[in-house]
């Protein structure tokens, strides 16, 4: 028999690929296969080249499409495994699916598209991996193909510039294949996630990487083009690299017949003149994205990028009876690139005096719990006792205590998933109170239940909402109270000052803290490093700016209580100016190591 003869594999994002790949073969290792993905055409596509080769190795497998089915729609795929587990069990998925998202510094990036990109790595991943248990059994396996681009190393993280939502995903994703194999461990169903670094593929060709270069010159404009005006022609231009000499002169011309309208461009000779900077633009980003392509290749040992067979293989190995025993719970491989990062984590605050004096400080608050109430009210108060104004926007769902609790201060509920609404709160308290100088947001806890894959949808899609797209939105509103009109015009960030501290989720406290409770968190707090991160990695190294966004993450791993004293102290240190000099952004405040 063939290896993977009488097994069903379940691979997401299959009709080309990365996911195609992994599909032929456990097709040429005796598998049938369960292809899923948004478009038709090429799922029909890959399941013909399947089936020829079933035929061919003779494993009497069969091939079955799910077409339309997106891993973020929930009712799609829980139809799809509902109707898998009439008919048999499923014994492998490989969550693969995924989108390269926005690629564009984080104050420039749709909020919309930044809950996509989530929806489609994470949801997607812990969706259909929940909806997949339905029809598994025992000495079944789950893997999941994440990034190396989030953590490496337990006190250094890896920015992802203009990457800001899939870092967040992936980062999210790698913790999440983690906790599942805490929780599945009693159904003696295995979960690892693989990382096989930089991989051909169209997406960073044709995409990433010349996207990135793109949002490099937009960033600063380019000879006589604004940033906007950039943006604009990006849009036109990305799509004809690499194609016909022909294809590119045509596309130009349109770009430029677009553009002089749009800046009212009459003289035949200003429209040539037009034309020719959309060229350079275009030869500029080639060679950027080359640049960047090559920069990577250089961090890698033989400079060589894998294929998308040699991941493939890379799967199947994992789902070996007895690699897969050993490697359960595992994140690997700990990657083939050589990417030398800064430090970006501390457990230790230095000592900071700073006089709150005059200063606004506005806290959203996104709180469930007593000791999250009490925590905000601290902070609040000493802020408050130092100098300053503290104003709370509570979320609107935050219990009546919060707000009875809360009232002595200048305090609100608002709708904190509701960009606009955060927006114009934003706005009027720097116009009614004063000019603002930090934003704390607090995240809260993670609300207690016994297991994540035994929630249901709603509830999950609550937890997304609470710990990575809310932050997002708070934070990207705190930038563009702090530099107005920066996100289009990126060289108003140069210089600027201001502060944003996430604060939470806490790591769970108690004398017995079980591994499954802390993996659990490390989901939500794996988003948020990364994010962090990236963000900052924008506004420092790319926008030149004295804004940054810190994250506080309570707790420690040996169980004891946070401190609040702790966490007030880092914001004096953050707001103090001092931090902005330091690549650490992501603080530990009640961790000993160092």
């Amino acid at each position: 028999m063939l290896k993977f003869q009488g097994k069903v594999a379940v691979i997401t994002g299959s009709g080309t690929g990365i996911g195609k790949a992994i599909a032929v073969k456990f097709a040429e290792n005796g598998a049938s296969i369960v292809i899923l993905g948004r478009r038709k055409e090429p799922l029909e596509e890959t399941a013909k080249g399947l089936k020829e080769i079933i035929d061919k190795v003779k494993s009497n497998a069969f091939v079955k499409i799910f077409a339309g089915v997106d891993v973020s729609d929930d009712e799609g795929v829980s139809r799809m495994f509902d109707e898998l587990k009439s008919s048999g069990n499923v014994d492998i998925l490989v969550n693969n699916a995924g989108v390269s998202g926005p690629v564009t510094c984080f104050a420039n990036s749709p909020i919309s598209e930044f809950k996509s990109t989530v929806a489609i790595h994470l949801t997607g991943t812990f969706w259909t991996s929940v909806q997949a248990l339905k029809a598994m059994k025992a000495g079944c396996k789950i893997i999941t193909i994440s990034t190396f681009f989030t953590e490496e190393r337990p006190l250094e993280q890896r920015p992802y510039r203009f990457r800001s939502p899939y870092t967040a995903s992936q980062g999210a994703k790698n913790r999440l294949a983690e906790a599942m194999s805490w929780e599945l461990t009693e159904k003696g169903i295995i979960s690892i996630a693989t990382n096989p670094g930089p991989v051909h593929s169209d997406r960073i060709y044709k995409t990433v990487y010349p996207k990135a270069a793109a949002e490099f010159m937009r960033v600063s404009g380019f000879e006589s083009l604004t940033p906007q005006e950039v943006e604009e022609v990006n849009n036109d231009i990305l799509p004809l690299m690499g194609e016909e000499e022909q294809t590119v002169k045509d596309g130009i011309k349109n770009a430029t017949t677009k553009l002089s309208k749009l800046k009212n461009i009459t003289l035949e000779s200003e429209i040539e003149k037009l034309s020719k900077t959309i060229s350079s633009l275009l030869a500029k980003i080639q060679q950027i994205a080359e640049k960047i392509q090559n920069n990577t290749s250089k961090m890698i040992a033989d400079e060589q990028f894998l294929s998308q067979s040699q991941v493939a293989e890379t799967v199947l190995s994992l789902c070996d009876e007895e690699i897969s025993k050993i490697l359960n719970g595992k994140v690997i491989p700990g990657d083939r690139v050589f990417y030398p990062v800064k430090p970006h984590i501390s457990a230790s605050i230095p000592e900071s005096q700073i006089d709150f004096n005059g200063k606004v400080v506005v806290f959203t608050a996104d709180i469930t719990e007593s000791s999250d109430i009490s925590r905000v009210e601290f902070l609040a108060q000493n802020i408050e006792k130092n100098g300053g104004k503290a104003v709370i926007l509570l979320s609107k769902n935050s219990p009546q205590q919060a707000q009875e609790q809360l009232s002595k201060f200048h305090s609100h509920p608002i709708d904190l998933s509701n960009q606009e609404q955060v927006r114009m709160f934003f706005k009027t308290a720097s116009e009614k109170i004063g000019k603002i100088s930090t934003i704390v947001h607090v995240t809260g806890k993670v609300p207690s239940f016994a297991k994540l894959t035994e929630i249901t949808r709603s509830q999950w899609d609550g937890l997304v909402d609470k710990f990575i797209n809310t932050p997002a939105i708070v934070g990207q509103e705190a930038l563009n109270i702090f530099v107005p009109g920066g996100s289009k015009n990126p060289p108003l960030f140069k210089e600027k000052s201001g502060t944003i501290v996430i604060i939470g989720p806490d790591l769970p406290s108690g004398p017995k803290v079980s591994g499954s409770d802390r993996a659990r968190i490390e989901v939500f707090r794996g988003a948020l490093r990364p994010f962090a991160t990236t963000v900052n990695q924008e506004l420092s190294d790319v926008l030149k700016s004295n804004l940054r966004t810190f994250l506080v993450l309570p707790g420690s791993i040996d169980g004891t209580e946070p401190s609040n004293e702790r966490i007030f102290n880092a914001i004096k240190y953050f707001s103090s100016g001092k931090a902005t000099q330091s690549s650490e952004v992501i603080y530990c405040p009640d961790e000993t190591r160092s």
